[in-house]
């Protein structure tokens, strides 16, 4: 983790301390928690009558008719798909002439962002503006952006949440994400819920019938100080070298390599694009390989119509075949087609019960999911509240996120467990962050990968918006690192300094707010050092504070280094010790420079306002001039040769003398040959 630059306490030995520490970024992974407490009071409530609530209605309709099944621009109106994959088959044309407007001005931001054309952005905005007037929605929601971010025009939270408002009425449902977390941040969760819910809900209809899809979780471009070039490596898509050897081995034959292309294909892994079409053919050219696990897929092709004409006949064949190579996972599948009566005589709830009970035998999280839908809905069983609770509880802790979804609406209606609206919003945000809107990390990544900064910055900035960490993170990161270079426009044209400052700085701490604890750290460092904003100690205090509460060892460290020197907080040397000891116990790591500055407290409390404490006190002003005499003197150019030449000629030196040193101690310890009286000559 990195150590302060002002808060060092022997300068030259915690200089080696910066790699001795490493950084946390990652928001901490939510743990559901629920009681037998829950279970129980929920089912003696009289909630649990209400027949608003009940799981029989059309609202609890997991195993809703495939056939009305929509595509992502059908359930996400409004998106730039057109913008960002213009090839996409399912892309209509613009129906009217604020529609062509809305398209063509966010186009024109598109391009503009890329070059950095002030006036460009400023024309798109205009156009923006033309198509809200008449009340288009999606041109409200962008207005809304625009507005709150405050980008070619006067940021005003008020105005954006109204643009927001009337577009989310008009059925824009990327507006209805924002104001969602808007209403999340402030603990409205009687509102909140009711928009999360209903993103939910589009959310799991693009979820798949049999096999579950991996979680994409939007990629994380750093890793605090640098990029995180593994992570974007296996993010290049058809440019990735790894995927290039793949698909090499898959054109010569290879059943396994073939099965992998068409499962990123599929489920658009690696920085793939989704194509069902292509996907589909890879996975018939491994089956006719001999490659088992493609026959699975196959079938959820079949029974989605994705890539090919809809046949649950086939979809039940192919299926029916995988089950039979112990792939349980595609038993859901076939249990799904039992329920409908799709593809099979006619419906068989008693059979669809055996395939998901056997799919749930062999730990298969889908089989846990199917089997609580039948408890709570009665379907084929007698109704169970608590066992179906029982199910999801299971298949949510092993990730599936309908599962989510399902604990999401008990505790939202109070069915099966006690009515929770705090548990049910952070539910149905998980669920709904899954939707189609997602696509704008993808797009996002794309273009910073192509180095399309400002476009990336853009993207991940909209994504911020809608309440994702990830994006919120990565915006942030941006406008840090690359500054000037990040082309972040302003109020009246590319950001200023103090500007780009104050955005990134939000954006740290809505991050931090949603448990990134890297971010609470480097909002407390913005504020120590005076970063972009003015010096306050205490409100770095309260920043680290915050990491701290998140078990962040850098966090903590930092609270007792202002404890030792009262910086924003109480001069107390013995909380300074805690907080040195509790970096410690959450970070083996932070060893060295606790130890340091352990020997710092002793000094500081045994020899007071003695030479030592002084000297130590002195250490961070001096720090700076000693880098900025090592950068202008050492490493300039001329003078870091002489250097390396003259340190090369010490050791050179050095090695030969050592050298001379042991062969004079080797001949000093050879004993003596033994010579014969006759070998000796005459004196």
């Amino acid at each position: 983790m990195r150590i302060p630059i002002s808060r060092r306490v022997i300068l030259s030995l915690l200089i080696l301390s910066l790699f001795l520490f490493p950084i946390s970024l990652y928001a901490r992974p939510f743990v559901l928690v629920i009681s037998q407490d829950d279970i129980k009071d929920a089912l003696n409530s009289p909630e649990s009558d209400n027949p608003t609530s009940d799981p029989d209605s059309a609202e609890w309709d997991e195993f809703g008719d495939s056939d009305s099944h929509k595509s992502d621009e059908e359930l996400d109106p409004g998106s730039w798909r057109p913008i960002f994959e213009p090839d996409s088959s399912t892309t209509a044309e613009p129906t009217s002439e604020s529609d062509a407007l809305y398209y063509s001005g966010v186009s024109k931001m598109v391009r503009a962002v890329s070059s950095g054309d002030e006036g460009l952005m400023n024309e798109g905005a205009s156009e923006i503006e033309a198509a809200a007037a008449p009340g288009h929605p999606h041109a409200r929601s962008v207005l809304g952006f625009l507005r709150g971010t405050g980008q070619m025009r006067e940021k005003n939270k008020a105005k954006a949440f109204m643009y927001h408002h009337f577009a989310a009425e008009g059925g824009n449902m990327q507006s209805k994400m924002s104001l969602a977390y808007t209403y999340f941040k402030q603990d409205m969760y009687e509102k909140a819920v009711r928009l999360y819910s209903e993103l939910a809900e589009v959310a799991v209809t693009s979820f798949l019938i049999s096999k579950d899809s991996p979680v994409l979780e939007p990629v994380r471009i750093h890793n605090g100080a640098e990029e995180n070039k593994e992570a974007l490596r296996k993010s290049r898509g058809e440019e990735d070298e790894d995927f290039q050897i793949l698909e090499y081995q898959a054109q010569k034959g290879n059943a396994a390599a073939m099965y992998k292309i068409g499962l990123f294909y599929y489920f658009g892994l690696r920085g793939l694009r989704r194509d069902h079409t292509k996907a589909f053919l890879w996975f018939l050219k491994a089956v006719e390989k001999g490659e088992p696990r493609s026959m699975e897929l196959l079938g959820e092709i079949y029974a989605r119509g994705a890539g090919v004409e809809r046949n649950y006949t086939k979809a039940l064949e192919w299926l029916t075949l995988a089950s039979k190579q112990q792939l349980y996972s595609a038993y859901n599948g076939m249990g799904y087609l039992y329920v409908k009566g799709y593809g099979v005589e006619k419906r068989n709830y008693t059979k669809a019960k055996e395939y998901f009970e056997r799919a749930a035998e062999n730990e298969d999280a889908g089989g846990h999911y199917n089997l609580g839908v039948l408890y709570l809905k009665g379907i084929g069983v007698k109704r169970d509240v608590k066992v179906a609770c029982q199910y999801f509880m299971v298949a949510a802790n092993a990730g599936q996120p309908k599962a989510f979804y399902q604990l999401a609406k008990m505790f939202h209606t109070g069915v099966g467990l006690k009515k929770d609206l705090t548990m049910a919003t952070v539910l149905y945000k998980l669920v709904a962050e899954r939707g189609p809107w997602s696509s704008l990390s993808r797009w996002a990544l794309e273009s910073y990968l192509k180095g399309d900064i400002g476009k990336a910055l853009f993207l991940y900035s909209r994504m911020a918006e809608l309440g994702y960490e990830v994006a919120q993170s990565n915006a942030a990161w941006i406008l840090d690192k690359y500054g000037e270079q990040s082309v972040c426009m302003g109020e009246s044209g590319l950001c200023r300094d103090a500007e780009r400052h104050q955005r990134a700085h939000f954006l740290w701490w809505q991050a931090s707010e949603q448990g990134n604890e890297h971010a609470a750290l480097l909002i407390g460092d913005t504020y120590y050092y005076g970063r972009g904003t003015e010096r306050d100690y205490e409100r770095a205090a309260d920043a680290y504070m915050h990491a701290k509460a998140q078990s962040n060892a850098q966090a903590m460290f930092n609270l007792g280094y202002m404890y030792e020197h009262g910086q924003g907080l109480p001069f107390d040397l013995h909380l300074a010790k805690r907080y040195y000891d509790q970096a410690l116990e959450a970070d083996s790591n932070a060893k060295l420079p606790v130890t340091l500055a352990l020997m710092s407290l002793w000094i500081r409390n045994n020899y007071a306002d003695s030479f030592l404490v002084h000297f130590i006190d002195s250490l961070p002003d001096a720090y700076p001039k000693v880098e900025e005499w090592v950068e202008n003197v050492l490493l300039e150019e001329g003078n870091a040769t002489i250097l390396t030449l003259f340190v090369c000629l010490i050791t050179v030196l050095y090695l030969r003398e050592r050298q001379r040193r042991h062969a004079v101690a080797a001949a000093g310890e050879m004993p003596a040959p033994h010579l014969h009286e006759d070998q000796i000559g005459p004196n």
